[in-house]
């Protein structure tokens, strides 16, 4: 095999890791709201516009500007919660779905006024832009991408399982009513799930723009986190890990045969959702996904 193949494997597992990581966001909405949040590429262009402001206007280091982007976009994203979707609870859930619809492309025409339309290159973050990691070119972002992506997941494992708010979190997954007889508060939870995800999104949105340079093309990225999320079942924290990192190696190796014998010149980018379509068709709740039995 060449060192290209081998090159695009190793980016495929970082990718997929991140893509395992906005997955988690996906997940942990659905599983406390019930609701699908199409608005979740956004989360991960406006954190990574909020950071590469901070790091150009204000000149600020980017440990600094980093972290206070997580922390704007976690109050931000408990705003929304709060002003836009607390409203709606009790609503059909079509229409909750279609308000974060309506919240992405809000999201994306004001990003594009206040910042425009072109891609901006992020401020030289690392001394080597690329490292060599046994003999594969590997870009500098990706790596704290990987570390970033293992911190979080260990966040979450310890979340869900340690912590009492992980715990009432997880109850008020299971059942609401239940949740709110034991005390916990539900729209607390709900406001807190958005919150971690904007959080957790905006890491991968100033990864991603670090490499790429940061643009509305950037939310496109929560689009193609969807199939690792229906991939590893919408209600599985665990199969959203697994789901991102096949959907990170699948969408690479494409790359590495289209490049090197098909040439159609796509098919990275349609190789996602073929799987999703594939998927659905034989495993409609994915690989980890809870099955739902209705009686009528």
């Amino acid at each position: 095999m060449s060192p290209l193949f081998f090159e695009l494997l190793l980016n495929g597992l970082i990718i997929g890791a991140l893509y395992g990581v906005v997955g988690m966001c996906f997940v942990l909405i659905y599983k406390a709201s019930q609701v699908v949040n199409f608005a979740q590429g956004e989360f991960l262009l406006i954190g990574a516009w909020i950071c590469w402001w901070l790091l150009t206007s204000w000149h600020m280091p980017f440990l600094w500007g980093f972290l206070i982007s997580l922390a704007f976009m976690t109050l931000f994203g408990i705003l929304v919660q709060l002003v836009v979707l607390r409203p709606l609870i009790g609503e059909p859930i079509i229409s909750v779905i279609m308000v974060t619809i309506g919240l992405s492309i809000f999201f994306q025409a004001l990003m594009k006024w206040m910042f425009g339309t072109f891609a901006q290159p992020f401020p030289p973050v690392f001394a080597l832009s690329q490292v060599n990691v046994l003999g594969l070119h590997v870009q500098s972002a990706y790596l704290l991408s990987t570390a970033a992506s293992l911190v979080i997941m260990v966040g979450f494992a310890w979340l869900f399982k340690y912590s009492r708010i992980g715990l009432a979190m997880r109850a008020t997954a299971f059942s609401q009513q239940i949740a709110s007889s034991l005390g916990i508060s539900v729209r607390q939870m709900f406001a807190l799930a958005w919150g971690i995800s904007a959080a957790v999104s905006a890491v991968a949105g100033v990864v991603v723009g670090i490499v790429n340079g940061v643009s509305s093309a950037l939310s496109y990225f929560g689009i193609k986190v969807f199939p690792a999320v229906i991939l590893g079942g919408l209600d599985s924290i665990f199969g959203a890990v697994v789901g991102g990192l096949i959907i990170g190696v699948l969408e690479n190796l494409a790359q590495f045969l289209d490049s090197q014998y098909l040439n159609w010149g796509n098919l990275y980018e349609i190789v996602p959702f073929y799987v999703l379509i594939v998927i659905l068709m034989i495993k409609p709740y994915g690989l980890f996904g809870t099955h739902e039995i209705e009686r009528v």
